[in-house]
């Protein structure tokens, strides 16, 4: 088996395709839940106000998302097709409400009407509630396992996706986008609706805690598999450390009013969460949930040595080029929200 820097062509994938969803997580995770935020702005202004301060940003955030579908397609061909066959509702819902969320974006300011502006508000809010939602959904099925025979081929019902797990990893998903998207709010408002939203964002960080210790609690009690490489390797405890010492700063920094650092930490915490979930799996990337020893591992479902090889060059080469990409962007429409003749 090839390797690079000692570390097997698998693995690296593995690793790959894991900083790629973290970077859709904390770039894409703020818009949606400013978004989730938008129907709770109840003026026009404020509304547009919200929907400017990703209007710049929110397709180059997708751009990470389509890379990182493209690849775990291509790096572990088995996995995709188990996954997507196992979470084919969830995934045709997530595409139908990534188109309405577009739609609405661009739809929103074509006309004046305000029946028209309410309809699309209401569209783009859900649209990314539901975006949300959906992405928690898949997460909590991924850590809990899908059920499937020993060819890797889903034998579940078409609902499984739909368990409490899932519906309370998808509540805690949603509640960590909202507070993400809230500070991110914070530093692109003033005045009354800067006012509002920094108590919105108190009322997320209360949702978020809530959730989040419902699902950690039925993690630890529920689903050992989920704790028992912790609690073999004492030392991987500081990677749940460092997730609630982020957590913490959230809360702590927006109290204080530095909701740049309180962004960072928001970034932080879900950066430390996803590599909790990494660490969990490895080296399985799609558990068996009937008999977890039957699991796919990322050796069994990954493409030829040579494939990954080639991917990685291609990978090496286009990732930096989205994230100087990403960055120009973000310097550039960096600062307060003005509204004028070209905004939204």
């Amino acid at each position: 088996m090839e390797t690079f820097l000692g570390i097997d062509y698998p693995t690296l994938w593995f690793l790959v395709v894991g900083a790629l969803f973290s970077g859709y997580a904390i770039l894409d995770g703020f818009d949606l839940g400013a978004g989730a935020w938008h129907l709770f702005f109840k003026d026009d202004r404020s509304r547009r106000i919200a929907l400017n301060a990703v209007g710049p940003v929110w397709d180059g955030n997708e751009v990470w998302l389509v890379i990182g579908g493209g690849a775990l397609f291509a790096g572990f061909p088995e996995a995709y097709a188990t996954l997507f066959s196992a979470m084919y509702i969830p995934f045709i819902l997530f595409l139908g409400f990534l188109i309405f969320r577009a739609v609405s974006i661009e739809f929103r300011g074509k006309e004046e009407m305000k029946w028209w502006r309410n309809i699309w508000d209401v569209s783009y809010s859900i649209s990314s509630a539901m975006l949300a939602f959906l992405l928690g959904v898949v997460l909590g099925n991924v850590l809990i396992g899908i059920t499937m025979d020993e060819r890797f081929v889903f034998t579940g019902h078409w609902i499984e996706f739909l368990n409490p797990y899932s519906i309370a990893v998808g509540l805690t998903t949603l509640a960590m986008f909202m507070v993400h998207g809230a500070i991110y709010l914070t530093m692109k408002t003033e005045g009354r609706l800067f006012e509002k939203v920094t108590r919105l964002l108190r009322r997320a960080i209360l949702f978020f805690v809530v959730t989040f210790l419902v699902v950690t609690l039925i993690s630890v009690f529920y689903f050992q598999h989920l704790t028992d490489r912790f609690l073999s390797n004492p030392i991987l405890f500081a990677v749940p450390a460092l997730a609630f010492l982020s957590i913490a700063n959230v809360p702590r920094l927006a109290s204080k009013g530095k909701y740049v650092r309180s962004f960072v930490f928001s970034a932080l915490a879900i950066s430390f969460l996803l590599i909790l979930v990494a660490i969990e799996l490895y080296p399985v990337i799609i558990l068996d949930r009937g008999d977890l020893q039957s699991s796919m591992t990322i050796y069994k479902a990954a493409s030829s040595d040579k494939a990954l090889g080639i991917m990685l060059i291609i990978t090496a080469i286009g990732i930096p080029l989205v994230i100087v990409y990403t960055i120009f962007v973000y310097r550039t429409f960096w600062g307060k929200v003005k509204l004028d003749e070209t905004s939204y």
